[in-house]
């Protein structure tokens, strides 16, 4: 039988099969990462992202489409990080727009939301590249529109634009030819077409397993700012989650299927019926569960029977919710009134207990620990952003994968000014921050900060974690890999020598300092010793050695 339509609660199952299948294949969207780094985070960065509106989404009790749209636009822009999560909080954002006061989905409803939701992932990118998720994205919106004129059945249309979604990713090596030269596709592109497939997995009854872990039913009901007020005036108008499977004794043709729903109809709402072989699944929100029951019983034998009671489960989650919120602005006041006010505040990201300490001796008054290994979401850059009693405060990202994120969190930051200098690399971190002088305007201060960054290069010594080929180097699992600005900069065997190659494909004539910020993985006595070798092959350039404590990457390397 055609579903023409999806309401509000079958889109919210929709959408938590979509975020748990992309957990569930996290590391292997991971493992498509160009660049082999032990470090690649794609499928960790749009998991984390979709898991944050999932959790709201998760624990709407009774969800109408206003409500859901706010919960994943929300949840998903507050939670993202790195770039492919941004872009996915941006495509849902945009989709969200579309369906927000509409009370069902038609194929045709899809197809606008999901124009929209391209739309307005490509404007959150500065200069869009094809051969990304956004091409998916893309791939997906114009197929929308395309099946939105061939048919109605929403079951039908959406597999027909997964289908084409995946035709499109196929093809995304012949875009980037770094995709191609290193054999895989692209992990954006990955990631989206694993949230749509869990999404039609869900309509179509093959999930049925909906939970997100640390999420109860009936949380919250995401309208208004003051979330705690949103929970207290939810109207509950059927109070008993049912679920159950019937185990059929009797043919359950379309005429049947149709008199069960009606029935189902009269007596609650949230209705999902889905037959499959031999059994039927079913959910209806109900203050009669015991009527689905009676009535399910005359088609075969019933198991997996579940009743919650979602009222009960609603006024214990406002006490708890109120009182979490309660304490934690209590506990965000406290500390603000403790620090004095200031003009400017300063926040950066920083993976390693030395170079936190290097930018704290600097003046920065966050350090969100994060970087490659970790990026920070957007509310994370939020609040530590609130926590500074500053007029305007400064965000060095350190990492182009975390530029997005807190130009994201620009946007959405109340009661100050958050500038974002788009510092790639902790050594523009740093020069950011030694060329900040307070006697400058805010403006003045940014324009300076991020003139400062061209004067700076920087490279990275890390490890392979597969086999590959990067701009016509063979590279080998356990490879030690010198990574510049420009891209791969030296292979080798030997880390010192490896650095060495690395330090030597970065020189320039202006050259003057070289600061080598040894790892985690490097002991003292052979941060000596390398940097007494780059010494050795450049006299007439100081070099300093720092203890950076970085995990991932031996050594981070600045030239100035």
């Amino acid at each position: 039988m055609a579903t023409n339509t999806i309401d509000a609660a079958l889109l919210q199952k929709m959408f938590l099969a979509g975020a748990k299948n992309l957990e569930a294949k996290k590391e292997w969207i991971n493992d498509l990462n160009v660049f082999p780094v032990p470090d690649g985070d794609t499928g960790t960065n749009m998991t984390l992202t979709i898991m944050s509106a999932a959790k709201e989404v998760g624990a709407l009790a009774v969800p109408d489409m206003e409500m859901l749209a706010k919960a994943i636009a929300t949840g998903s822009l507050r939670g993202a990080r790195g770039n492919s999560g941004v872009i996915l909080s941006q495509l849902f954002r945009g989709f969200t727009k579309e369906m927000s006061g509409l009370d069902s989905l038609t194929v045709e409803d899809i197809a606008r939301a999901a124009q929209r939701a391209t739309e307005t992932a490509y404007k959150a990118v500065m200069k869009p590249k094809e051969g990304t998720i956004l091409t998916v994205a893309k791939g997906v919106s114009d197929k929308a529109a395309e099946v939105a004129e061939e048919t109605e059945d929403i079951e039908e249309a959406l597999l027909k634009i997964i289908e084409h979604a995946e035709l499109v990713l196929s093809k995304t090596p012949e875009m980037l030819p770094v995709l191609k030269e290193a054999g895989v596709v692209d992990s954006g592109g990955q990631g989206l077409v694993v949230v749509l497939r869990g999404m039609y997995d869900a309509l179509t009854g093959k999930v049925t397993d909906f939970k997100i872990e640390g999420v109860s039913k009936a949380k919250i009901a995401a309208t208004g700012k003051n979330t705690g007020a949103a929970i207290e005036n939810v109207d509950i108008k059927f109070g008993y989650c049912t679920e159950f499977i019937i185990m059929l004794d009797k043919e359950f043709d379309e005429k049947t299927e149709e008199s069960f729903k009606a029935f189902l109809s009269s007596i609650g709402d949230s209705i999902v019926c889905v037959a499959l072989d031999d059994i039927v699944k079913v959910h209806v929100h109900t203050n009669h569960p015991g009527q689905a029951f009676e009535k399910a019983l005359e088609y075969g034998q019933l198991t997996k029977m579940k009743v919650d009671n979602m009222r009960e489960e609603h006024n214990q989650k406002v006490i708890q919710q109120s009182e979490m919120e309660a304490a934690a602005k209590e506990e965000t006041e406290k500390k603000k009134e403790k620090a004095p006010h200031k003009d400017f505040g300063f926040v950066t990201i920083s993976a390693g207990e030395g170079l936190s300490e290097i930018f704290k001796e600097l003046g920065v008054d966050e350090v969100i620990e994060g970087g490659q290994t970790m990026n920070p979401s957007t509310e994370d850059i939020l609040n530590a952003a609130d926590r500074i009693n500053a007029d305007t405060v400064f965000v060095l990202p350190n990492n182009k994968n975390i530029i997005l994120a807190a130009e994201q969190a620009a946007e959405l930051v109340e009661g100050k000014k958050l500038i974002v200098i788009p510092t790639k690399t902790v050594p523009q971190g740093i020069t950011a921050m030694i060329n900040f002088e307070a006697s400058r305007n805010a403006q003045e201060n940014a324009d300076t900060m991020t003139e400062a960054l061209s004067t700076v290069a920087t490279g990275q010594l890390t490890y392979a974690v597969r086999d590959t080929s990067i701009d016509g180097k063979e590279i080998h699992k356990d490879d030690i890999m010198g990574l510049s600005d420009s891209g791969l900069a030296a292979v080798g065997k030997s880390i010192d020598q490896t650095l060495l190659e690395l330090v030597d494909a970065m020189m320039n004539e202006d050259a003057e300092l070289i600061t080598l910020y040894y790892g985690s993985d490097i002991s003292e006595e052979d941060a000596e010793n390398a940097a007494a070798k780059v010494e050795e092959k450049y006299p007439d350039i100081d070099v300093e050695l720092q203890m950076g404590g970085q995990p991932i990457y031996y050594y981070i390397v600045s030239v100035e």
